[in-house]
């Protein structure tokens, strides 16, 4: 009984062992930290090294303009470049064969809630149905498994970070405001952007589908980004899935 007894210990001990350096070295792997001195942080931009910038669009005020959205999809297409197109559920909804150009053009498709408004101090079950509705939509349409968020607005809380994580979303704000919603002019857009003090690897920056001269701003605006050497991609392409964690300011950065 007692010899029993002792290798019934010794195996214990040697799976205790196993599991506690398996539990040492997952974190290692697959660790995600979106929180910055205890409050959760969106992507605003990417430390890397690659000479990348992603573009993404937002529709003014959740409307967005559908013509528009052929447009720019076509001006995307001539300088060989993938975008992201942050919808709502109601845009899904109004604009279904738009999504499907979208999507059919290789660009990403992210969730940007259920309607354009403020997330802020609604439940947890309110945030997470909010989200899925708009991924349920989206996916009988295309197949897609969107899992980029914004939230509308740009206004977030610790509750729509965390819930839209354990949705399966990374949160995606921006680091560069190119101020098309101002209705400034083509040329206003395409200089705040390209001499914008935030322009670097990395950098998110946010246009408007429906915007007043956003479409006119388009082509020279990736004209220029690409003489100062910049490749533009999807947000997809651009941010970290795992083993990274956030700096102040939502810089995402691998960890080493």
């Amino acid at each position: 009984m007692l010899r029993e007894r002792l290798k019934w210990m010794a195996a214990w001990m040697a799976m205790a062992v196993f599991v506690l350096g398996a539990i040492r070295y997952v974190p290692e792997v697959v660790s995600v930290t979106t929180s910055v001195d205890g409050r959760e942080m969106p992507i605003c931009s990417v430390d890397t090294a690659r000479e990348q910038v992603a573009l993404s669009f937002d529709p003014v005020r959740g409307e967005g303009d559908p013509e528009e959205t052929y447009e720019i999809l076509k001006i995307l297409e001539g300088h060989g470049v993938e975008a992201t197109f942050f919808v709502t559920g109601v845009w899904v909804e109004e604009h279904p064969q738009e999504v499907e150009a979208i999507h059919d053009a290789g660009h990403d498709l992210g969730n940007l809630g259920e309607s354009y408004r403020d997330m802020t101090g609604l439940s947890q079950e309110e945030i997470a149905a909010g989200l899925a509705g708009v991924h349920r939509r989206v996916k009988e349409l295309t197949g897609t498994e969107m899992e980029l968020f914004r939230p509308p607005l740009g206004v977030f809380d610790d509750e729509i970070i965390r819930t839209a994580g354990e949705s399966g979303y990374h949160t995606v704000q921006w680091s560069v405001d190119s101020m098309d919603w101002k209705d400034h002019g083509a040329d206003a857009i395409v200089e705040t952007v390209c001499t914008h003090k935030d322009l670097g690897n990395g950098a998110i920056i946010l246009c408007h589908n429906g915007a007043k001269y956003t479409v006119q701003a388009l082509d020279p605006l990736l004209t220029r980004l690409s003489s100062q050497g910049y490749e533009v991609v999807p947000v997809s392409r651009l941010i970290y899935k795992s083993g990274f964690h956030m700096e102040p300011g939502g810089r995402q950065t691998l960890d080493h």
